[in-house]
């Protein structure tokens, strides 16, 4: 089957804030960049401003609100239930600000994509941006990544660097990170739906069916990542 055979990959979008990288998947997809459908798009947050778009497009909208489960494994379950309804071959995780449980992860292993806004292996977690700055970075960015029990502890497979300036405030290098975000994760998106980008049994990344021994990495003056 060539690629322009094959059916649009269909994918379910986790969010729980503004969807600012949702919107760039939507944009790609819309001007045809990206071979994708996009079953639903499911918050954790009721008040989730990136809700808005989708509904507007007629894309499914869900939330499953985690302060009403009684825990975390139980939230999770009910996420898992209704995800596996919508058939996805794809999960992608564009701010969902949950930790997911181990139970959870294995069942969707090798098929959840999420966006963090470091150069991982460096600053996991939380307040990235100012933790960059305060240790001196010269470099920072955006990484994409396999989702595995450990937090931001997956495989990585997309990069995007950008420089750090002296005058450099958090919100000022989390914008310039933010833009390079959209650029590289409907680019990896396009890579799994393409079938060029894999995670085998042995837990390593898969391009072009060879093993990728290291991220691709685009910076904000090129156009293809090397």
């Amino acid at each position: 089957m060539t690629d322009a055979d094959r059916p649009p990959l269909p994918i379910v979008v986790l969010i729980s804030g503004r969807g600012s990288n949702l919107d760039a998947i939507l944009d790609a997809i819309d001007t045809g960049e990206l071979p994708v459908e996009v079953r639903a798009v499911i918050s954790n947050r009721p008040d989730a401003r990136g809700l808005q778009r989708p509904a507007l497009q007629g894309i499914r909208t869900i939330v499953i609100d985690h302060a009403c489960q009684r825990d975390r494994a139980a939230f999770d379950r009910t996420l898992q239930a209704t995800i596996d309804t919508l058939e996805p071959e794809l999960l992608v995780l564009a701010g969902f600000m949950r930790i997911l449980t181990p139970d959870f992860v294995e069942h969707y292993q090798g098929r959840m994509l999420n966006v963090h806004p470091s150069l991982l292996p460096e600053f996991p977690g939380l307040h990235t941006h100012r933790r960059a700055i305060e240790a001196g970075c010269k470099e920072h960015g955006a990484s994409i990544h396999f989702v595995t029990e450990e937090t931001d502890g997956g495989p990585v497979v997309l990069q995007a660097r950008v420089p750090v300036y002296a005058d450099d405030t958090p919100d000022s290098l989390a914008a310039r990170v933010l833009e390079q975000e959209h650029r590289i994760f409907p680019l990896a998106i396009k890579w799994f739906a393409e079938r060029r980008l894999a995670l085998d049994a042995r837990g390593r990344v898969l391009f072009d069916g060879q093993p990728l021994r290291h991220p691709k990495v685009l910076t904000a003056d090129t156009a293809e990542p090397c």
